[in-house]
């Protein structure tokens, strides 16, 4: 993918030299990224690392210290007003109100917004249906699970629809199923032309969704790319195999010797590298059975998150003084 344009014309969001501080406690330390319209960015990092202060200062809600933004041409600071009427906002905890309908909390975010009210009912029963609360409409928010109230919250960022969508964390604390169903909510609004910004802790979830990664620690940008060439600066594929008792252990790492990249001989498993994904383990089990050893079981597995941040920082996923500030 080529290289990300600085022009703001060119991008929904562009942010260059971004600085905030708490008091002594400096969180962010000249970040630089831009999102190209139509596109969804990822914003991958361990909890701390200056996702969510960055979402809010996107969104106007918390002045930057230093740096310049823009948003949909806007500039946050200067523009606050208009860059507020370009986006729609959902945090990582759905600010619905739970005593209201589902069709209550959207009817009276319309009429927040200054819809009319043909406008405010009209795009009301399309993000029910779009986010599949019909049936749900007219119960009490307090009555849903949490993927309906995150659907939801995600619904009502959407009201006006806003040619720019900011996403902090939202699958955070889901089930699978639910997990599932607003990934395919936030694909089908990108589909649609919606610029989306998303951060995330899950590599995983940027993988599905993202056509462009920012990967931030500590307040820096210490990489970025697309979700393969990621995992490429991390390692290959990683194969991992449990070698039977009835077969000699040793003989087993003579068997990959060269491509070996961790035993645990205690629990009788091998990690190799699968450079070439399926074409390599097929050759890792023919060098095993040439050397009559039993595999018991056989797994493949791409780099995790904690590979990621291990390999760009020598850290796993920590917890700096964000989460104080939110």
């Amino acid at each position: 993918m080529e290289p990300r344009s600085p022009h703001i014309a060119d991008n929904a969001i562009v942010v260059r030299n971004l600085q905030k501080s708490f008091k002594d406690l400096k969180v962010l330390h000249g970040i630089d990224f831009t999102v190209r319209r139509g596109s969804i960015l990822a914003l991958l990092g361990p909890n701390g690392a200056g996702k969510t202060t960055t979402i809010r200062i996107l969104s106007t809600l918390l002045p930057p210290d230093g740096g310049q933004v823009h948003v949909n041409g806007f500039d946050v600071v200067q523009q606050a007003c208009e860059v507020r009427s370009s986006i729609g906002l959902t945090g990582q905890f759905a600010a619905v109100d739970i005593y209201l309908t589902g069709e209550e909390n959207l009817l009276m975010l319309g009429r927040l917004y200054h819809l009319s009210s043909a406008d405010t009912k009209r795009r009301t029963q399309e993000l029910l249906e779009q986010f599949d609360l019909v049936d749900a409409a007219r119960r009490p928010v307090k009555t849903y699970s949490g993927g309906m109230k995150r659907r939801l919250d995600l619904a009502m960022s959407l009201i006006a629809a806003p040619p720019v969508i900011f996403l902090d964390e939202p699958t955070t604390g889901l089930d699978p199923r639910s997990r599932l169903s607003m990934w395919a909510a936030i694909k089908n609004l990108a589909d649609n032309g919606a610029t989306i910004l998303l951060t995330t802790q899950y590599m995983d979830e940027a993988d599905q969704l993202a056509d462009w990664i920012v990967v931030i620690d500590e307040g820096r940008v210490i990489a970025e790319g697309d979700a393969n060439s990621l995992k490429a600066r991390v390692g290959s594929d990683h194969v991992d195999l449990t070698i039977s008792s009835r077969s000699d252990f040793a003989l087993a790492q003579q068997a990959v010797d060269g491509e070996q990249l961790q035993a645990i001989a205690d629990q009788r498993i091998l990690t190799i590298a699968a450079n070439n994904g399926a074409t390599s383990l097929k050759q890792i089990l023919q060098r095993l059975e040439d050397a009559q050893i039993e595999v018991e079981s056989v797994s493949m597995r791409r780099p995790t998150l904690d590979d990621v941040f291990l390999f760009l920082t020598g850290n796993g996923a920590h917890n700096d003084g964000e989460g104080i500030h939110g």
